[in-house]
């Protein structure tokens, strides 16, 4: 087979209206670089994707850490643990963790993982990777903007990793920050200072993911190859694109939340706060509302679900059909499910208030909504089944955890329909059943979906192939201990375990759970322990990995046309043309069980005695 390129024509670019662009990029990728523009104040989309990763990574280390930290207070809540006391200083006086502290750790956790490991490491690295590589295009629409995105998730992620450090603790009223405890500056320790820069880090995390949604969403309108219809984009791209969407609809109104907040806590005024008692003084405040700090957060809270899951979803689309070695089941389907998602997450988010006093009618509307969902999430995980079906499944690193990302997306769909129903979620609202139900459905499923993308791109990303027997120990460690994890935080929840509790010694029912909170405690340190054979992975193979092949899976998407380790502008010569969808794999009557994109009718390699132009038909009619 030849590679067939075609030039991007004055016409063809004028009709999306970027020629003038691509020629800018065109000749960028010949400008010396220092070191400085070349590896740090980055404008080439590549290289901000792989400062996302590895930002993301780090981030990902610290959120693991600090869960770590408070399951030894969960599994051994009586005992003094000397160690603790030298890590921590006084929040860990005597060897135990203090009350205050351990709330902070589990608000740190939850939001460090949320918003800046499952966001910004998935949808910053692999959108800014896969965007100008899978749809054809020199860079992003602007580079400048895809800079400031990183650098405003960079400073984000200093200032919080900083409020970890500082005298009174950080941020500690959960990671969803309700009123009247992040509106209160002297209601704990962890309301004052440490409130104060969670909310300025987050306020830099929302522009850093405002500048990246629009930067994603206007590459993929406009700066789309010759050939390269909507309907014949990746899933991966609709993934990325729809997550885009959500987002720049979404943050917003997280960021007018914390805006009131501030407000709130700096100058007096009453939005979240009303009639509140500190030592028997009644403070000033009145009129507020913390059910209106609520419907604001959730308004992106259940959105954010989204965000997080689509572009794990979209990369375990890619990843599942080119190792099945078969056209990806339902393509349309699949898109359609997305939007249909993007869609009914913006009017579900009252289901996080079903305890909230909420009027029992517009709970059955909300929960009507809610189980709505199930039916395009349903679509998903019977695609992939149904692609995988009869494949001819090659069993890589990045296909296991695909697989995996199905199999914990299922299972924890499956406790969300309880959860969206009023009747069950009111008495399981607060327990550990929540816990389990977004950490498998949520959590883990994007952090599979994370991995199994940083295995099938890491040859394009570095040029190098990473180790598969250090990948496979890595997701059966991974697999058995999230399931040994949150699993039985089911049955927790069922017994009525409060979520979020410093001791399980508060009521005599709980004290049945000290040996499960072992086991589970034992399971998470087992579970970190496997994500070490991935670290030493990743950064070893980096430098000392096998050097890749051009097409290492033959797969069929743009990126892999591009030289070996590509410069800024990604292709050398002519962007390639795309005469076809993605996913043509074993096509009948082609020679090879892999048919690219970018490859022409005229040069497609057929089986001996099949005619052209019955394969021309075909192409056609398809």
């Amino acid at each position: 087979m030849s590679d067939t390129t075609i030039l991007h024509d004055v016409a063809h670019h004028g009709d999306h209206g970027h020629h003038s662009e691509y020629l800018k990029h065109d000749d960028h990728h010949h400008h010396e670089e220092n070191f400085i523009t070349k590896y740090i104040f980055s404008q080439d989309h590549k290289t901000i994707a792989k400062q996302f990763l590895v930002t993301g990574i780090f981030m990902a280390v610290v959120g693991i850490v600090l869960s770590l930290l408070f399951r030894l207070q969960l599994a051994f809540p009586d005992t003094e643990i000397p160690l603790l006391e030298s890590m921590l200083g006084k929040w860990a006086p005597g060897g135990k963790l203090d009350p205050n502290f351990y709330l902070a750790l589990v608000t740190m956790h939850g939001t460090i993982i949320v918003f800046f490991v499952l966001t910004a490491g998935l949808s910053g690295t692999f959108s800014n990777f896969l965007i100008p590589l899978q749809v054809g295009a020199r860079d992003m629409a602007s580079g400048f903007m895809n800079m400031l995105s990183y650098w405003f998730f960079f400073l984000s992620s200093v200032t919080m990793i900083i409020s970890l450090f500082i005298e009174t603790g950080p941020a500690s009223g959960g990671w969803v920050i309700y009123p009247p405890l992040s509106a209160l500056p002297q209601a704990m320790p962890g309301s004052g200072l440490g409130m104060t820069m969670w909310l300025v880090a987050m306020a830099l995390f929302i522009a850093s993911s405002l500048l990246g949604g629009i930067n994603y969403i206007t590459t993929v309108l406009n700066l789309r190859t010759k050939g390269m219809s909507m309907d014949r984009l990746p899933l991966t791209i609709w993934g990325f694109f729809i997550t885009a969407v959500i987002g720049v609809l979404s943050f917003p109104v997280l960021f007018a939340a914390a805006l009131l907040l501030i407000f709130d806590r700096s100058f007096g005024t009453s939005f979240y706060l009303s009639d509140i008692f500190i030592g028997g003084e009644m403070l000033h405040y009145k009129g507020g509302s913390p059910i209106l700090f609520q419907h604001l957060f959730w308004f992106l809270g259940h959105p954010e679900v989204y965000i997080i899951i689509l572009p794990a979803l979209g990369i375990s689309s890619e990843v599942i059909s080119t190792n099945s070695r078969k056209p990806i089941f339902g393509y349309k389907a699949m898109i359609l499910s997305m939007v249909g998602i993007m869609v009914l997450s913006f009017i579900v988010w009252a289901h996080h208030m079903f305890v909230t006093g909420m009027n029992p009618f517009l709970g059955t509307i909300f929960m009507l909504f809610t189980l709505l969902i199930a039916i395009p999430s349903a679509v998903k995980g019977f695609n992939y089944i149904a692609t995988m079906w009869k494949g001819n499944i090659q069993f890589t690193p990045a296909m296991l955890f695909a697989v995996g990302l199905v199999s914990l997306f299922i299972t924890g769909g499956v406790t969300g329909i309880f959860l969206g129903n009023a009747a069950v979620d009111i008495p399981l609202h607060d327990t550990y059943f929540v816990t389990a139900h977004f950490h498998l459905v949520m959590g883990s499923s994007a952090a599979f979906g994370f991995f199994a993308g940083v295995y099938h791109w890491f040859p394009k990303m570095f040029g190098r192939m990473m180790s598969e027997k250090l990948g496979y120990i890595h997701f059966w460690g991974t697999l058995i201990g999230v399931y040994g994890v949150f699993f039985p935080m089911h049955y927790m929840g069922f017994a009525g375990m409060p979520r979020r509790y410093y001791s399980q010694d508060a009521f005599d029912f709980t004290q049945g759970f000290e040996n499960l909170n072992v086991f589970i405690t034992a399971v998470a340190f087992f579970a970190a322990f496997a994500q070490l054979f991935f670290l030493f992975n990743f950064f070893r193979s980096m430098f000392f990995g096998k050097v890749a092949p051009a097409n290492p899976w033959k797969s069929n998407t743009l990126e892999w046309t591009t030289p070996l380790n590509p410069g800024h502008g990604n292709w050398p010569g002519d962007i390639p043309a795309v005469y076809r969808w993605p996913y043509d794999y074993n096509k009948p009557g082609v020679k090879e069980d892999y048919l690219p994109q970018h490859i022409h009718p005229n040069d497609v390699v057929l089986e001996e005695g099949f005619n052209r132009a019955d394969f021309k038909e075909h192409e056609h009619s398809h």
